[in-house]
């Protein structure tokens, strides 16, 4: 979608509400008191709640300094500039940019269908907008001079994300777009770092991304999931500096708004932390025993994306996890058999089956039992056919052009899988509109027929995928 459809958010959406406002009777000093209180630069003056006209620090000059009138005793209602310019809240954004600029005014009233006030729009917030696209973001990334800079981002990262989506941009685009903009966050912290305190950072090393976030596929709910490969041929001191650099690393992305990963899957911590023998050998260690934490870890370090540092080190590592997983039908089994233990949340007669206990009582998983089963049954199948590459849509393109996945089954886990990711921004969006942390679980109120339907289907495709999973890999014969 074209940076230019922004506008076409609704008014009401997009105003600021909360306002100080003057009534007719309030006195010039009392309406220059208030504006030095707020901060603003202009107030809307209501009757009744209805909007009837606006004074500025530029009517006051005119209307009351200029001409000696008594600030304590001219009131508002002859100082006021009248009738004033509103657009209704179900307007778009764009019909206040062109009313601002066919009557050549800096501020706009936005007014509820009982004509009342609800809000104003300015100028300003519509330069700010313009400038909160991706190109100022990252360039405001760039300039960022401090982790308080950057924590003041990644919030306006949030919006421009609510921004898009609401306005109709696909979710793996903004998909694409959020991991771009974390990599840029993280870049910048690093650049901070080492100018303030690693300026003898070694080289031969790589910070990498894993799961989600390495195969670029993360959302609103973002946590920590990372590791550090390093050479082997480093000194003991080298690596001790990496080890206190990572430590700071992690610790400044949780302060400026990325939580940590709640398993402790972070480069701060030893075993997320190895030399590239080292975790050849885990690598290993993980295929031999195939627990559900070796699978679990194994998968996610298979999504290993090289953020910033060497990323030879990166294609070595995949070329062993490759190799090793490959030619392991055994391991491939048991990754399979943990997918399959994943299932889609249907009930009998497909009917949608909520959680019936916790803190997400009454709310369907999207995750565990639809975008987990399709990236990692893709994940096994990609394993297979001896390639890890890009994200899950990628994958499912690579199997389909090799014949490892049918067309149809591919194009079925594809609209699923975009589905699945499109209804769990949205549930996070309106979670974060809400004060809440986003999460992984959707309300179904809010889903329409159509919408509902489409995750019954979404579901049935992720059944028949992991009854190809069960046959492809004769999981009848692998016990838990």
């Amino acid at each position: 979608m074209e940076q230019g459809n922004v506008f076409f958010i609704k008014a009401r959406e997009f105003c600021q509400k909360r306002m100080q406002t003057a009534v007719l009777e309030d006195t010039a000093a009392m309406v220059a008191q208030k504006m030095v209180d707020q901060n603003v630069s202009s107030l809307v003056v209501v009757s009744d709640e209805k909007p009837v006209g606006i004074i500025t620090d530029k009517d006051l000059r005119n209307k009351v300094i200029l001409v000696g009138a008594d600030a304590r005793e001219i009131t508002a209602e002859n100082v006021m500039s009248s009738p004033l310019v509103f657009v209704e809240e179900d307007d778009d954004l764009f019909e206040a940019v062109y009313k601002m600029s066919k009557h050549k005014i800096h501020r706009i009233a936005v007014v509820d269908p009982g004509g009342r006030l609800c809000g104003i729009i300015t100028d300003s917030d519509i330069l700010r907008l313009q400038a909160n696209t991706p190109q100022f973001l990252i360039r405001d990334i760039e300039h960022a001079q401090s982790i308080d800079d950057l924590k003041k981002i990644l919030k306006e990262i949030t919006m421009l994300v609510i921004s898009l989506h609401k306005t109709g941009v696909k979710t793996p685009d903004i998909v694409r777009l959020i991991a771009h903009m974390n990599d840029s966050l993280l870049l910048r912290i690093i650049k901070i770092l080492k100018r303030e305190r690693f300026r003898n950072l070694p080289g031969g090393f790589a910070f990498v991304a894993l799961g989600s976030e390495g195969r670029m596929e993360q959302t609103l709910k973002t946590d920590q999931d990372n590791a550090i490969i390093y050479a082997d041929d480093l000194t003991v001191a080298q690596v001790s500096e990496i080890a206190s650099f990572s430590n700071e690393l992690v610790d400044s992305l949780i302060e400026v708004g990325v939580p940590p990963c709640p398993g402790g899957t972070m480069a701060k911590n030893p075993p997320w932390r190895r030399s590239l023998g080292e975790w050849k050998s885990v690598v290993d260690k993980w295929i031999a025993v195939p627990s559900h934490d070796s699978i679990l870890h194994y998968s996610m370090f298979s999504d290993v994306r090289t953020v910033y540092g060497d990323p030879n080190l990166e294609f070595r590592i995949k070329e062993h996890i490759i190799r090793r997983g490959s030619e392991n039908a055994i391991f491939l089994a048991h990754m399979a058999k943990n997918v399959v233990n994943f299932e889609p949340p249907l009930g009998i007669f497909g009917k949608l089956k909520l959680k019936k206990e916790g803190e997400h009582k009454g709310l369907l998983d999207v995750k565990s039992g639809g975008i987990f089963p399709i990236s990692d049954g893709i994940k096994v199948l990609a394993l297979e056919g001896g390639f890890l590459t890009g994200g899950t849509r990628e994958k499912i393109d690579l199997l389909c052009q090799s014949g490892s996945l049918s067309r149809g089954d591919g194009a079925d886990l594809l609209t699923s899988f975009n589905f699945f990711s499109t209804v769990r921004l949205r549930s996070q969006i309106s979670e974060i509109e809400a004060g809440k942390p986003p999460s992984n679980f959707i309300n179904l109120d809010e889903l329409n027929n159509i919408e509902k339907m489409s995750l019954k289907i979404g579901f049935e495709a992720v059944k028949s995928f992991q009854n190809l999973l069960k046959l492809r890999f004769r999981l009848d014969f692998i016990s838990d």
